[in-house]
Order: structure tokens, then sequence, then C-alpha cells
């Protein structure tokens, strides 16, 4: 007999990862973006920076994602698990978007180191940093 959680409390659940409050990053808390990526002839995109974070008490990782042609439209490129230590350290992200949704040029970049802290029983998200900026996309 298979269970299945009940439809209310599916939603409850998302509902809470939704509005659940998370603590404020810490100001020595950094993640910086390259200014320049590239792109493989493959459609593969790598970007890179630098991070640094104190404390986790989950998996923490630094995130990072692309947009170009559309405002609108971002593109998911990998995840690199993160130290918190204090200690500035590199970061290298890798992934290959839908062909053609990226090209050589200018490009505008988010990164995030995020760690995924229990709280009640949950992970719940707990940002250490954030940083937007464009980009030069290079092939590469």
């Amino acid at each position: 007999m298979s269970v299945r959680p009940a439809p209310a409390l599916a939603f409850a659940t998302l509902l809470l990862l939704l509005v659940a409050p998370t603590a404020a990053a810490d100001p020595y808390e950094t993640v910086t973006v390259d200014p320049t990526g590239t792109v493989a002839a493959d459609g593969t995109v790598t970007l890179s920076g630098t991070y640094r974070c104190l404390g986790d008490t989950g998996p923490v990782f630094v995130s990072s994602s692309v947009g170009q042609k559309s405002p609108s439209v971002r593109h998911g490129i990998g995840g690199t698990r993160a130290v918190c230590d204090g200690v500035e350290r590199r970061w290298e992200n890798t992934g290959k978007p839908s062909p053609g949704a990226l090209e050589p040029g200018t490009a505008h970049v988010e990164a995030t180191v995020m760690e995924l802290a229990p709280q009640g029983g949950l992970p719940l998200p707990r940002f250490h940093a954030a940083q937007q900026q464009d980009v030069t996309l290079v092939e590469g």
C-alpha cells in the first residue's frame, strides 16, 4: 500500500516553504561574478567568481543563472557545493541550456550562496549572499 500526502498537506508544506522567514545575510558574506564567462561550441556555458560565507548547519551551494535575449527568461547554470569557513574561495558552474539559448555577447548573471538549513525538520533556504551583474560571454 502506498501512502500519498493529502493535497491540503502538500499545499501547506509548499506555502510554508514560500513564506518562511529567512535570516538576513551577514555583510561579511559575499559572492562575486567574474566579468567574463564562456560559451563553448556545443552551447555549454561556464560562469565563475568567488564566495565567502560563515557557519553552516546544512548543505550550502553557489548557484548561478544567466539571461540574455529576454529579461524574463533565465537559464540555470549548475551549482557548486560551498564550504562556509570564512575563507574566500573560487566557484565555477557549468551548464548547457537549450540549443541557441545563449551566444557570445552581454548577458545578465545572478549568483547566490544558499544553504538548506534544517528548521523544524524541514530544510529551508537561508541565503548567505547574492550578486547580479552584466558579464560578457565569449567563445571558449
